[in-house]
């Protein structure tokens, strides 16, 4: 049997304090889960709300599991123990305390998963630091703007960028676009007037020459400048409700916004989404979701490090062959993803490029970042042993997981819903257009969440943080105080179990002749079609019913697309010019056209479901965790139609 413990305080509840262990309370006694009745559900109240702030409660790990494996990055050669990590970490926050980091200080970050990704977050945390991770893909307006909006004073970058399927991009011009005397021995920014300190990590394998740039500090300089055994001490005290992590949106929308949380926000998430999985000291958790997104750091790194798990990062970037690789090398336990990352390691599989061995440890894992169709999860579990594998509902402003399924759960709970509310966690359904509104079990409606878990807010943003946020008045144990729901933007429907499942988002709804249409049972059904590898559904402009459904579809590389729809408003622009680079490879095998594809549709859902629009594609925009971008989709669509309208204008003049 498994036994937990909990912290108890020989001190003030700030700063890193003195501690002892103490056996956990008895759990209550088990009852017999109560039906709802209403769309309106709350989480278990056990285990309760770890107290501390997070140096607190890695000291803890820290002392018990020592030398256990705490990171292990693949592309690096390089594997922390616990200790290590904390050696590597306390001397890094030393080393940024002399370069004037306190407490408050935004330490923006733009790095791959990688060993000092991982030692910095702990660095920057024990120092009272606020971790700020920037999308790699960020280019130098996006950085400027990240930097200036949080007025920040210090940024640490690689040397070079690696993003997935690219070659790595040199960051000097990035730099030199911020600073454009790097030579000087002082940061001078006219564009961001805050900016004090640029660290630079060379992850370039002497690609790139930093020599002359005297105004950067090695990140070497800061880790190796001082001993890693003496205590952290940070300039103020630190509490659990101070912000220690700014999050930047991930962008499904086109203005990404800075959601602010704290330790104790991502602290007991990242602790109840191991417990959830079942994680233990014996895990090896391979995390190719990037450390700068909620995934990365809250889902893999906090989730692992609160339960004395190793975290396993295959690449800096994703690489599906690397994690495949990872796991066998390692042999991990769990696996991480989103759709189109397990699909791309499971076309692996099916080529042959990586052998189909070394998979037995996996046991579990998290599919997370969008929905994940019935039939891709049952490869999984087949293809890949995930038997286990748990789903992970949640948004940035959540720190991020509110539902979560168990890998006990019912097999069509795993399959058709995320879970129920996680401890602590309190949402309800209700009317969109009246958020007082409550809805019956089984009616969809817009989902909202609150508890422990809400962010504090937008940086500098009152308005849009007003925008997400219900505010109401409660009575208490016979106190009034205010709670606060986050309006999740996410349709949803919850039944009487409390599992909760997601229909879409409510603006990609599409409204066809009055009616709703769901995107997500447009994409199941495509998705089981065995020539479609990826398929995405949006509302495109129509002049009879307003909107109508369109499909962009990426076929499996063996499979050769045909046309065979003129006349239907969309003959010219089967594949364009960027995505006709692969036609080639498409010149063998099976033959797929789009009356193929409306006939799939029409034999599984209604006919006004069936796409009027299907669009060949071989890949979508999406943001770094995965998420595809559906408002650029609309564009793309809208955009195509356009240009197929000029051709046929032209063929007829």
């Amino acid at each position: 049997m498994k036994l937990r413990a909990i912290l108890r305080s020989r001190g003030s509840g700030s700063g890193s304090g003195s501690w002892a262990w103490a056996p956990p309370p008895p759990p209550p006694p088990r009852t017999r889960r109560g039906y709802l009745t209403s769309s309106h559900a709350h989480g278990p109240s056990s285990p309760p709300l770890l107290p501390h702030t997070i140096p607190q409660h890695f000291s803890s790990i820290v002392s018990t599991h020592g030398d256990r494996l705490g990171v292990i990055s693949r592309s690096q050669n390089t594997r922390l123990t616990y200790r290590e990590l904390d050696e590597r970490s306390n001397a890094l926050a030393r080393g940024l305390q002399e370069r004037g980091v306190r407490k408050g200080d935004r330490v923006v970050v733009n790095l791959g998963n990688g060993w000092e990704n991982a030692v910095l977050s702990y660095a920057v945390w024990k120092v009272g630091g606020v971790l700020v991770p920037l999308n790699p893909a960020f280019n130098s307006t996006q950085v400027i703007a990240a930097l200036s909006h949080l007025a920040a004073a210090h940024l640490v970058i690689g040397t070079e960028t690696n993003l997935p399927y690219k070659q790595p991009r040199e960051n000097i011009s990035l730099l030199k676009q911020i600073v454009p005397d790097l030579a000087s021995s002082r940061v001078e920014s006219a564009a961001v007037q805050s900016l004090r300190n640029i660290i630079l990590v060379d992850n370039s394998e002497d690609r790139v020459d930093i020599s002359p740039l005297k105004a950067t500090i090695p990140f070497t300089d800061l880790i190796n400048g001082t001993d890693g055994g003496r205590e952290v001490v940070p300039d103020e005290p630190l509490h659990r409700d101070d912000i220690v992590n700014i999050q930047f949106t991930s962008g499904t929308t086109s203005l990404p916004k800075a959601a602010c949380l704290t330790h104790h926000s991502i602290l007991n998430n990242g602790y109840f989404i191991g417990e959830r999985m079942g994680l233990t000291p014996e895990d090896v958790v391979c995390c190719p979701p990037p450390l700068f997104h909620c995934f990365g750091c809250i889902l893999g790194y906090m989730a692992t490090a609160t339960h004395g798990s190793a975290i396993l990062f295959p690449s800096e970037a994703f690489n599906p062959e690397a994690s495949l690789r990872a796991v066998q090398e390692e042999r991990a336990t769990a696996l991480y993803g989103v759709a189109t990352m397990f699909v791309a390691e499971l076309d692996l599989l099916a080529s042959g490029i990586v052998p189909h061995e070394g998979f037995e440890h996996l046991r579990t894992g998290i599919a997370a970042g969008s929905s994940v169709p019935s039939n891709l999860m049952a490869k999984l579990h087949e293809t890949l042993n995930l038997t286990g594998l748990t789903i992970c509902y949640g948004m940035t402003e959540t720190s991020p997981v509110s539902c979560m399924t168990t890998p006990t759960d019912p097999l069509e709970k795993r399959l058709d819903s995320v879970g129920r509310l996680m401890p602590h966690v309190e949402a309800k359904i209700v009317a969109v257009d009246d958020p007082s509104r409550i809805l019956p079990i089984g009616e969809r409606g817009e989902l909202v969440v609150s508890g422990y878990l809400v962010m504090k807010g937008y940086w500098g943003d009152v308005a849009r943080t007003e925008e997400v946020r219900i505010v109401e008045r409660v009575v208490e144990d016979g106190e009034a105080r205010e709670k606060v729901w986050m309006r999740t933007g996410d349709e949803a429907e919850m039944d009487a179990q409390g599992y909760v499942k997601i229909t879409g988002r409510i603006k990609d709804l599409i409204i066809r002749g009055g009616e709703n249409i769901h995107p997500l049972e447009v994409e199941n059904a495509l998705f089981k079609h065995p020539a479609v590898s990826e398929a995405s559904v949006v509302g495109l402009p129509d002049e009879r019913y307003g909107e109508c459904v369109a499909a962009f579809v990426v076929v499996h590389p063996h499979i050769r697309v045909g046309v065979d729809d003129a006349g239907k408003g969309e003959a010219a622009v089967d594949i364009d010019e960027e995505n006709n680079k692969g036609e080639a490879t498409r010149d063998r095998g099976e033959v797929l056209t789009k009356r193929d594809v409306r006939e799939w549709v029409r034999s599984q859902l209604s006919n006004h479901l069936v796409p009027r629009y299907v669009f060949w594609v071989s890949e979508y925009p999406k943001t770094a965790s995965g998420k595809i971008q559906k408002f650029k989709l609309r564009e793309m669509g809208v955009k195509m139609l356009r240009d197929a309208e000029l051709v046929r204008g032209r063929m007829r003049s």
